[in-house]
């Protein structure tokens, strides 16, 4: 595991972040020294999650500030609640010097093809995927802008592949994903005056526990195989390698930008 060690005593929230993709971004940022906040809906998985960081042993991590770990549940998709939360991250913690919006659900409604997309469906699809980057980075940014340092602040946005491919039968989905590129320019453009990174991570097909439960079918992992260039599974600690290196001052001049994570199924960005 490489080691940045401008992440050590670093505020990381992360959304989502009690399964897949975001629990393996909060264990490395744990591992980095990073004091992480968790945003999840999931207190059961949250809850899994936070023994398995507590059992790990202490060589595991760089020192870090007291608790490494925080959990606060939350539904992303209630801004609201959103809003309250973050409000109370910031009375508790502190300036958030990275945020990692992942909270995302590919399932259910979000697979509905064109023709069966109701106007709930599609609102769902929006607010659960793309709205709550929006409205969380605009709660968390005012604090980074005030911090001694907001150019050592960043944001990362998770995005997906599907709009590049262009993946079908889930149009709601798709839309919001690709948005999240749209949000992350604007945002970069606005407050890079000001130091703070923007930038967005685009998975291709991670196998996730989730994703391995409801979307990889071995149809589908056929066609995975047939599309990415590396014949392979690829997992969550992949793409969390790369939200770290985003994070890190390392990644001091990269901003506006979406970096592609898929094994070569669309290629760069």
């Amino acid at each position: 595991m490489a080691i940045y060690p401008s992440l050590q005593n670093k505020t990381i929230l992360i959304t989502g972040g009690a399964e897949g993709i975001g629990a393996a971004a909060v264990e490395l940022f744990c591992r980095q020294g990073s004091k992480v906040i968790i945003l999840d809906i999931s207190e059961l998985s949250a809850s899994r999650l936070v023994n398995k960081i507590n059992d790990l042993k202490p060589e595991a991590f760089a020192p870090p500030i007291g608790k490494p770990l925080h959990f606060y549940p939350c539904d992303v998709s209630n801004i609201a609640q959103l809003q309250t939360t973050a409000a109370q991250v910031l009375a508790d913690h502190g300036t958030v010097h990275v945020l990692v919006n992942n909270a995302a659900s590919s399932a259910g409604d979000a697979r509905l093809d064109t023709l069966r997309t109701t106007l709930a469906a599609w609102e769902s699809s929006m607010n659960v995927n793309f709205r709550h980057h929006f409205f969380l980075a605009q709660a968390l940014i005012p604090a980074m802008l005030a911090s001694d340092r907001p150019d050592r602040c960043n944001i990362i946005n998770m995005g997906s592949i599907t709009w590049r491919i262009p993946a079908t039968g889930m149009p709601a989905y798709i839309s919001a994903k690709a948005a999240i590129m749209g949000l992350t320019r604007t945002l970069a453009k606005e407050f890079g005056p000001q130091g703070i990174r923007v930038n967005s991570v685009m998975p291709g097909a991670i196998a996730t526990e989730r994703q391995l439960q409801e979307v990889l079918t071995p149809a589908y992992e056929a066609e995975v195989m047939a599309a990415q260039s590396l014949k392979r599974t690829l997992w969550p600690a992949e793409v969390a390698n790369v939200i770290l290196f985003l994070a890190s001052d390392e990644a001091s001049a990269v901003t506006g930008s979406s970096y592609v994570v898929d094994g070569g199924w669309v290629g760069s960005s």
